[in-house]
């Protein structure tokens, strides 16, 4: 980066001419693929000065790209503060509960910025320290008045209420257990908030030194045995953030600084809170629905090395026992990984198709196949066009896809073209790229379910849908050649995780956007007033999964739509009409004689604006864009089904009896 550049822009701001400044550091920041911190903050400062909050909040979620330094982050996270996320239109809201039993006044603000850069204006409500339990048992705290979407417990290790050595180390496990998940279950009776639980990073010091790693009853055991019970039992109704996890990634001396809690009871060193605040902000994000989908890949140097065009198969190196090969070797292990927990993979890559797609196909070295990349471009147009044609591909946004690419000018070329995209900087030594690829944290899951394993399949099945759509005669041939069968059934235990997924995470088809947890799923599940199904779906080409829900309460005469949400992947399937027939017939059994529905417009529904007028619904109000539609049952009779076979739902596993709450 360019002093001169820099210091002109500095001189410049001395001199009042903001705007001058802007343009110098606009120009330096030209000269690097990640900025650094100081010059984030100062192009925040100026466009904050400029009154342009949404560039400032921009360029101060940043500074969370370019380091863990405590004081750039401490410093970014005071300015974005005080904009306030109003600035920033088009960001997920969220509240959340911040719980310690330590210090946490430093994280607060510093994870209210990394939520930032995931898309999340998060408001946090900081408890008093230490005061946890009482926030967490007393039903009129300030913890539930505030109204959380989450609960964070910000917990450590000298919380837990183990002996240095005990003689019954199982049953000292399970009674510590018992009084963290007691905690879980007072937030489920109190309030509809998703727990979000800080595990416990176990400190280095020992009395009883490494006999400490062979004792059962160690307390140094004991508190391993706890973080994995409480994993065991957060299952998918609690998120747990492995802070064990994160303290040996950094090292223990760095994670732990006993002169931060002599002097305030900060049970985090400084140095670390960055990262901590970072993890949190991915597992919300997650939570939310936030996550990527799609992992777009180059090829030459990224998937192997060399350019397969000019190298040839054999001349490429993957694999083959070099320590370059071998390093390609192992991102592609890496990357099927990824795609195995449900990430979609796609390729973009500046060739011809037929070279491209050669060492798929032929060489032995090669840890990902053809069928496991359900798009796939090969062309030479832009980097930037070629992942727009893969989205449209697979009917996902811009906003759903990372890009990988070794070659910083193609990088720089996709954040500018296409801001939505995430672009990860790839290290220029390929032996660092799982690495890079594992700490981005844009794939952080929030459950895995069986739709999860089956995701590549689905999406292969959908490119090949394309095609055959394009080949019918009419819409309705092509629907009657799919085969499709539809099984609809109430909620289980078995199917709430994927049911929550969708509900945190569809934006095309979702008519209301209403984020409900597993918390008010259970209670739902247990209200005679309310109507609560699921659609699996299957055709000739795949068996698509859990697809569609719908969740509708009983107003007197009227069943009336809460939420209606549908995965993109089966948009225009003539699933709507299944799912508003089994609605009809619902409501006639509770003797209802009308169906309301509720459209709340946002920046990627528009799609389905008149989904209701198609199906006879007439419109009954309209309040700040948000329109109401209702359905005479009476007059219109049943909503004919789609062209779809109904199926009896299976059987559902024999433990997957859905919970009941308190």
């Amino acid at each position: 980066m360019s002093e001169p550049i820099l210091a002109a822009g500095d001189r410049l701001r001395r001199e009042g001419d903001v705007r001058g400044a802007v343009d110098a550091y606009l120009a330096a920041a030209e000269e690097v693929e990640v900025p650094p911190a100081a010059l984030c903050l100062r192009l925040a400062r100026c466009h904050r000065t400029l009154g342009d909050g949404a560039a400032a909040l921009r360029w101060a979620a940043a500074v969370t790209d370019a380091g863990d330094d405590f004081a750039a982050w401490h410093a970014a996270a005071a300015l974005a503060q005080g904009l306030g996320t109003g600035a920033a239109p088009g960001l997920r809201p969220a509240r959340l509960a911040l719980l310690g039993s330590y210090t946490v006044a430093q994280l607060g603000p510093l994870l209210r910025l990394a939520a930032l850069r995931r898309g999340v204006a998060l408001e946090v409500h900081e408890a008093a320290y230490g005061q946890y339990r009482q926030e967490v048992l007393d039903p009129g705290s300030g913890t539930y008045a505030f109204g959380p979407d989450f609960v964070l417990l910000a917990v450590h290790e000298g919380e837990v209420a183990l002996p240095e050595h005990g003689d019954d180390p199982a049953g000292d496990v399970e009674r510590e257990l018992r009084r963290w998940t007691g905690l879980w279950d007072a937030v489920a009776r109190h309030s509809a908030a998703r727990v979000v639980q800080h595990n416990f990073a176990i400190p280095p010091e020992t009395p009883l030194g490494h006999l400490a790693a062979r004792l059962p009853g160690s307390r140094y055991r004991t508190t391993q045995a706890l973080n994995h019970r409480l994993g065991e039992e957060a299952a998918d109704r609690v998120s747990l953030v492995d802070c064990d996890r994160l303290a040996a990634y950094v090292g223990k001396q760095r994670w732990f600084d006993p002169r931060y809690w002599h002097q305030s009871k900060q049970a985090v060193s400084l140095e670390a809170l960055p990262l901590l605040a970072r993890h949190t902000a991915a597992v919300l994000a997650a939570d939310l629905g936030l996550a990527r989908k799609c992992l777009v890949l180059d090829l030459d140097n990224t998937l192997w090395g060399g350019v397969i065009g000019e190298d040839g198969l054999a001349g490429i190196r993957l694999g083959g026992g070099d320590a370059e090969g071998e390093a390609f070797a192992a991102f592609q292990e890496y990357v099927a990984r990824l795609r195995d927990r449900g990430v979609i993979l796609a390729v973009c890559s500046k060739n011809n198709e037929a070279d491209a797609r050669e060492p798929f196909e032929s060489h032995p070295g090669m840890r990902i196949r053809l069928d496991d990349v359900p798009a796939f471009v090969a062309s030479w147009e832009s980097k930037a066009e070629g992942i727009r044609t893969i989205a449209r591909t697979l009917n996902i946004g811009l906003d759903a896809v990372a890009f990988v690419d070794d070659n910083p000018a193609e990088r720089q070329a996709v954040r500018r073209l296409l801001p939505q995209v995430d672009v990860v900087p790839l290290p220029a030594d390929p032996a660092l790229y799982a690495r890079c690829l594992s700490e981005y944290g844009g794939f952080e899951p929030a459950s895995f379910t069986a739709e999860d394993r089956r995701r590549a399949e689905q999406y292969r099945a959908r490119a090949e849908l394309v095609k055959l759509e394009a080949a019918a005669e009419s819409l309705e041939d092509f629907h009657r050649s799919l085969r499709m069968e539809a099984t609809l059934s109430p909620f289980t235990g078995f199917d709430l995780p994927r049911v929550a997924q969708l509900l945190g995470k569809s934006n095309q088809f979702n008519l209301t956007t209403r984020r409900h947890g597993m918390a008010a799923l259970q209670r739902f599940a247990a209200d005679p007033e309310c109507v609560h199904f699921s659609l699996r779906l299957r055709d000739c080409f795949a068996d698509h999964g859990l697809v569609s829900v719908m969740i509708a309460f009983r107003r007197g005469e009227v069943l009336d739509i809460d939420s209606w949400l549908m995965s993109c992947r089966v948009i225009g399937r003539t699933v709507e009409a299944q799912m508003l027939h089994h609605l009809c017939r619902r409501a006639a059994e509770l003797g209802c004689t009308a169906l309301r529905g509720t459209y709340v417009p946002t920046a990627k529904n528009a799609m389905i604006a008149g989904l209701f007028a198609r199906f006879g619904f007439e419109p009954e109000g309209e309040a700040d864009g948000t329109t109401t539609w209702l359905y005479d049952l009476r007059s219109r009779g049943e909503i004919p089904g789609g062209l779809m076979r109904a199926a009896a739902p299976d059987a559902a596993p024999a433990e997957a009896a859905l919970p009941v709450p308190a």
